[in-house]
């Protein structure tokens, strides 16, 4: 089996990473960072961003550079988070035909799982150029309080971008997964991950290479981003007290915040103050204005204090579920960039009655234990076993509207139940199978993640038909449930496609659009590098001539200069074969003139 590699596909930043020899490796992009901004960028001129580049760009050109794209993947477009979304980014919220929340870039709209596809596209590429070799399987990391919809919408973008998603599995896991390889401890330890878009947090027992969740919560919007914000939010209210000018509606202005207030946050994670100096900002009749303001970092954790606290409770939560105390907990471990912020660290040691530990990257430790992971499915490593848990409960719709739960929350991972159910009217013969994930009692209030209905039951009196329902949950936490009519035996069963998924059509459209753009990315990378052969072919040329050139006959002469400006003027070509051609004129006439300068001596 060819290399596995492991990849957390985070809000703000990803990583990717590989098992070499017993190690993990983290592979750098292109510009040498370990981790990618997850950025993507689209140009008027049809170019495509990936990244640092397209974060570069976010400034001059914002409606059409994306971020935090994570937060949109699997939901609809009238959720709530959906709509406070739509009031912070600079770009083009749509609903698409189904419901979901769609992104319109330049006349086209994108999918969430498609813009996921091209940033997982690029990761690919980067481990590809590192281990010289073609990658098809990955283990793919989600928030673990991520439902159906969203492991499928996640699962959707790893095909596009050329990948089999061969395991899909909880942050918090894979970060348990690096703490405790090649560890041979027993202990209970917390994760507490908050990213750049998510909160999870997660209560697990190692023991001698057996790594089992024992519980799980959080919360899929609470994240950096929301940090990020309130910072932004203090300098607006900050402007218009001293200038009168509200930069709300200042798409531009807005994104030289949202820059400065991620620069800001960053920095008080060291130090007690920072200073943000914005010039020309806006400007009015008076002429331009400009921020310049101070922001100390108690002034900060001020105003992020009720985030923070909405971690506490999910924290409480797991623990309660897990049927712990803070005194069973051996080790915290923290994950995820915005847990560098001090009020964090405390916040944590509040909770669980110690300080915790940073001993791993934060940006990096979710990535190698998806590597880990990936060592264990091709055998390289051993003596590992990983036991999951479901993080939302499942169930169905039954008589009005309510919910009945099949699978409870942090139930272990594979699993199968069933449950009997009959009919609510006399000679019904079709009964629809709603089902739904969540934990409230009434059915609307959770989500809905499919239905289908089960056809020619024998006429009977309400009550008298027995309905096997039986749900399958795989390693993935993905869902299989089938129904069966006892008396007929007849069956219906399906997995879970949610309605917010992509077809299996537009799947196959979009890989095949992922691999051509691939192909045209190489062209272009190419065309250019074969364009600058060209000039400085041709810049040391006309140099040469410049310096000895005049000794030559007058024919000669016109001859070269003629040759040269004829290729100079193939530069602006996107014709590669014409640049071909025009390389292999100038080096050529390069060669004459050399020759020239030998007979000439």
């Amino acid at each position: 089996m060819s290399k596995v590699i492991g990849i957390d596909l985070g809000t703000t930043n990803c990583c990717v990473s590989v098992l070499e020899s017993g190690t993990v490796q983290i592979i750098s992009n292109k510009e040498g960072g370990r981790t990618t901004p997850s950025v993507v960028g689209f140009t008027d001129k049809d170019e495509r961003l990936v990244g640092q580049i397209a974060k570069r760009q976010d400034g001059t050109n914002s409606a059409n550079t994306l971020y935090a794209v994570k937060r949109l993947i699997g939901r609809k477009y009238n959720a709530p988070e959906v709509e406070k979304m739509r009031q912070t980014v600079p770009f083009e919220i749509v609903e698409a035909p189904n419901g979901d929340a769609h992104i319109k870039v330049l006349d086209r709209v994108y999918s969430p799982p498609e813009i996921s596809g091209i940033v997982l596209q690029r990761l690919k590429m980067a481990a590809e150029e590192f281990l010289g070799d073609k990658i098809r399987e990955a283990i793919v990391t989600v928030p673990a309080y991520f439902d159906d919809m969203q492991r499928q919408a996640t699962r959707d973008a790893g095909k596009i971008a050329g990948l089999e998603v061969e395991r899909i599995i909880n942050e918090p896991t894979a970060a348990a997964l690096a703490y405790g390889f090649g560890k041979n401890k027993s202990e209970k330890i917390a994760v507490y991950d908050l990213g750049g878009g998510t909160f999870d947090i997660s209560i697990l027992e190692i023991n001698d290479g057996v790594f089992e969740v024992l519980s799980t919560s959080g919360n899929t919007f609470l994240g950096g981003e929301d940090f990020d914000q309130r910072i932004i939010e203090w300098l607006v209210e900050l402007f218009k007290a001293d200038c009168g000018v509200d930069l709300k509606g200042d798409r531009l202005a807005l994104q030289r915040l949202k820059e400065a207030a991620e620069r800001a946050k960053c920095e008080l994670s060291s130090v007690s103050e920072t200073n943000i100096s914005l010039p020309f900002i806006a400007a009015d009749a008076t002429g331009p204005k400009h921020i310049n303001a101070n922001l100390t970092r108690e002034k900060f954790e001020q105003l992020v204090q009720d985030l923070v606290d909405a971690s506490v409770e999910p924290c409480q939560k797991a623990l309660w579920d897990a049927k712990l105390k803070p005194t069973d907990i051996d080790k915290v471990i923290l994950v995820g960039g915005q847990t560098r912020s001090p009020i964090i660290t405390r916040t944590v040691t509040d909770v669980f009655g110690k300080e915790p530990s940073a001993e791993i990257n934060p940006d990096e430790v979710v990535a190698m234990g998806a590597a880990i992971q990936g060592g264990v499915l091709t055998g390289d490593v051993k003596d590992i076993v990983l036991l999951d848990v479901l993080p939302l409960s499942l169930g169905l719709e039954t008589r009005g509207g309510l919910f009945v739960k099949l699978i409870e929350r942090n139930s272990s991972i594979p699993l199968r139940n069933n449950m009997t159910f009959t009919t609510v009217v006399d000679n019904q013969q079709t009964v629809e199978i709603h089902i739904l994930q969540g934990e409230r009692e009434i059915a609307r209030e959770n989500r809905s993640l499919a239905r289908f209905d089960l056809v020619g039951i024998p006429p009977a009196p309400r009550g008298t038909p027995q309905i096997d329902v039986t749900f399958e949950i795989d390693t993935n936490g993905i869902v299989n449930v089938s129904a069966q009519d006892k008396m007929t035996g007849l069956e219906q069963a399906m997995q879970i496609t949610p309605s917010s998924g992509l077809a299996p059509s537009e799947i196959e459209r979009l890989i095949l659009e992922a691999e051509t753009s691939v192909e045209k990315d190489r062209e272009e990378r190419e065309l250019i590098n074969q364009r600058n052969q060209l000039e400085n072919l041709i810049r040391n040329a006309r140099k040469a001539m410049l310096e000895i050139g005049k000794t030559f006959p007058l024919e000669f002469q016109q001859e070269i200069n003629g040759v040269l400006g004829e290729c100079h003027e193939v530069l602006g070509s996107e014709d590669l074969n014409e640049i071909k051609r025009a390389i292999v004129n100038v080096e050529t006439t390069s060669t004459k003139i050399t020759e020239a300068m030998l007979t000439a001596v």
